[in-house]
């Protein structure tokens, strides 16, 4: 889940590194380093804790090598140190690398080359990565040129088991760099006499816009002016670069103090655009990538919806409205838990599977299984040409643009949004007469409005979040659909504050948890389903009894006087209330923290893609 970033070209190196590690440090920031090629050869500067960092190191700015590479790293194998920091190098200083994923069976291969003569002098698994090239690199082979440093980390990749994504420059080879991936994203930014490399497009979009998306195990070598494309046989291999039509100036915070709370206030653009042109109040939904017919969709005995995280939180409100306007059996899984458990798939079985950055290895690795068993996949990403939108049959997107902070706001609406669509979808595929399909469109499209009265509610927000950031507790109920707005709103307290919240349906009180509740404990309640209001309220009142504080989220009519604080949100269809509850609770969890002095955009142990086991 670390960040790495390469340069070759014509400009000094070592700034444009370091500012692509300050883009990238939302993917892990417990130490930092980069290597440039000088004329004395390879030269390593990195250092424990963030980015910034790095400009204290004496003779930084010293470096005019117009070749290196750089890594913001996610501490796996080893603790954040300098020993541990990347860029590593082999023991003869041949070869510096910087390595985004975990190699599994490195034990295995540190005792072979330790066997060989080799010395260790970290506690991480990707210092064994240089040593195997250059073990590979001075054994005596027929490859000369190029083809003698390509083949070495051929070589030594076809050894490693598990993901990485590798950047690798030589010092006999002061003009060139090698790249490969596998499971790991890895994209190469293309100018005239340039190209970037780094593992997230924000990172280097402000430089271009023409990029090329690496396959598994494509070798590419690069030159200033050229990117030679090998497959895992070192067959050469033609390839295009795709233009991407994000903003760059979607990466800077344009004046919000935070990117987190930048993207909140994004969420009506976010969910514009993701709605799009698929629909218009009076005609049918249309998704032109996807191919589904009457009698697919009625074949099918069970659709998953399989994701981590924030998405699978989306995955659970897309459930609730393809069960209720298709009647498909629908089950949401854990992408981690869902590899492991033969989970039954056949070929009447549509798998789907979300991930904001594309990259997600537990949900790729899910994804590849469920081919496997014959089922058909649709990927729900926000990252155009992303790994799993390459391995599923079929790929819907979300618009949000660049999601830089940590906890997921613009990305998380935007799925909920494109899940209930998906549904209208099939339901009008189906030919299902749902009388009340006319008025939600016209809801939906009236969305962002309404987002942006939600957003009007940030300052009774933030004077309630000054009541309540120093408790060690917080509870969130719901029931229906409120209950997976309770989970995500649990967990985005949970990620960026450090406060131990729980998310129970509220009907589940009395089976346990209310043994948890005592005077001055803050619950948090959400009400939009009218027909499950008034038990909600009930539950609430046994809490209030226990001396319970609340803030209660709703679009319903309720006494007031009953509760502490009482948000109110737009009316909406109970399908999408969803994206409109979740928006005072991203605001809660964000002014808690803030209260707290905590970094709310790089919350501590998180990494924004979680491209490893």
């Amino acid at each position: 889940m670390c960040g790495i970033v390469g340069y070759i070209g014509k400009q000094k190196a070592s700034p444009i590194l370091i500012n692509g590690l300050l883009r990238l440090e939302y993917r892990g920031y417990d130490s930092a380093g980069i290597s440039t090629i000088e004329p004395e050869g390879l030269v390593v500067m990195k250092d424990k804790g963030r980015v910034k960092n790095l400009y204290n190191i004496k003779g930084i700015d010293d470096l005019e090598g117009t070749i290196g590479i750089a890594h913001t790293r996610w501490a796996t194998h080893g603790k954040p140190s300098k020993e541990n920091a990347h860029p590593h190098q082999d023991n003869a200083k041949f070869f510096s690398v910087v390595h985004n994923g975990i190699i599994e069976n490195y034990n295995e291969l540190r005792k072979f080359l330790m066997d060989n003569g080799y010395t260790f002098y970290s506690d991480t698994d990707t210092e064994i990565v240089p040593n195997l090239i250059h073990y590979y690199y001075t054994k005596e082979t027929k490859e000369t040129g190029k083809m003698k440093f390509l083949t070495a980390v051929k070589n030594a990749c076809s050894d490693l088991k598990g993901s990485f994504a590798l950047e690798v420059i030589c010092k006999d080879f002061p003009d060139n760099m090698v790249v490969v991936r596998k499971d790991s994203p890895l994209v190469i930014g293309k100018r005239i006499d340039e190209n970037y490399i780094s593992s997230d497009i924000p990172a280097i979009l402000s430089f271009t816009r023409n990029f090329y998306l690496l396959n598994d195990f494509e070798y590419v070598f690069l030159s200033r002016d050229s990117a030679e494309f090998y497959d895992k046989d070192l067959n050469t291999v033609n390839k295009k670069t795709q233009s991407i039509e994000w903003d760059a100036a979607s990466s800077e915070k344009n004046g919000y103090e935070d990117f987190m709370l930048k993207e909140i206030h994004e969420q009506p653009t976010a969910i514009r655009e993701t709605i799009g042109a698929k629909f218009s109040e009076n005609s049918k939904c249309e998704f032109d990538e996807l191919k589904f017919t009457k009698e697919y969709l009625s074949s099918l005995n069970k659709i998953y919806i399989v994701a981590c995280g924030t998405a699978m939180h989306a995955g659970l409100v897309g459930k609730n409205v393809i069960e209720k306007l298709c009647r498909i059996p629908t089950e949401v899984d854990i992408a981690s838990e869902f590899r492991y458990r033969n989970p039954l798939i056949d070929d009447k079985t549509l798998c789907i599977f979300i991930s904001q950055s594309g990259e997600t290895a537990d949900t790729i690795a899910a994804l590849k299984l469920s081919k496997q068993k014959g089922a058909k996949t649709l990927a729900i990403s926000n990252v155009i040409g992303s790994s799993i939108t390459r391995e599923a049959d079929y790929s819907i997107y979300t618009h949000a643009g660049p999601e830089i902070a940590v906890a997921s706001t613009k990305a998380y609406t935007s799925q909920v949004i494109l899940m209930v669509i998906l549904a209208i979808y099939f339901a009008e595929t189906l030919e299902k007469k749902c009388d009340h399909l006319c008025e939600l469109k016209k809801e939906i499209l009236d969305l962002p409005r309404k987002i942006e009265e939600c957003l009007k509610l940030e300052d009774i927000v933030k004077q309630f979040s000054k009541r309540i950031y120093q408790e060690k507790d917080i509870f969130f109920i719901g029931r229906g659909v409120d209950e997976t707005v309770a989970k995500e709103g649990s967990l985005k307290l949970k990620e960026i504050s450090y406060i131990h919240s729980e998310s129970y349906a509220a009907g589940e009180l009395k089976h346990g948890p209310i043994a948890l509740i005592e005077k001055d404990v803050t619950v948090v309640g959400i009400m939009t389903e009218p027909t499950l209001v008034e038990k909600t309220v009930s539950n609430i009142q046994e809490v209030i009894t226990r001396g319970a504080k609340t803030l209660i989220i709703t679009n319903q009519k309720i006494d007031k006087a009953m509760f502490d604080t009482v948000l109110e949100i737009p009316n909406v269809h109970p399908f999408i209330s969803p994206i409109l509850a979740i928006v005072p609770l991203q605001l809660l969890s964000y002014y808690i923290s803030k209260e707290k002095g905590l970094d709310v955009d790089k919350p501590r142990n998180l990494a924004k893609s979680v491209t490893v086991e």
